[in-house]
């Protein structure tokens, strides 16, 4: 019994790393077709990125 509930653990990690994967290609696809389609507001949100990592402190 404890062996089906870890071989299922397993399973149920490795769907759950392809559903990630698969959300953070579609996730990146998505945002480089938001700065194709809006390249002012990308290059602004690029800088107001560039700027919270410079002032970031570890």
């Amino acid at each position: 019994m404890a062996d089906e509930a870890q071989g299922g653990g397993r399973e149920n990690e490795a769907a759950r790393r392809r559903r990630r994967a698969q959300f953070l290609r579609e996730l990146t696809e998505a945002r480089e077709l938001r700065d194709r389609v809006q390249p002012r507001r990308a290059k602004a949100a690029r800088l107001r990125h560039a700027m919270r990592m410079r002032t970031f402190r570890w």
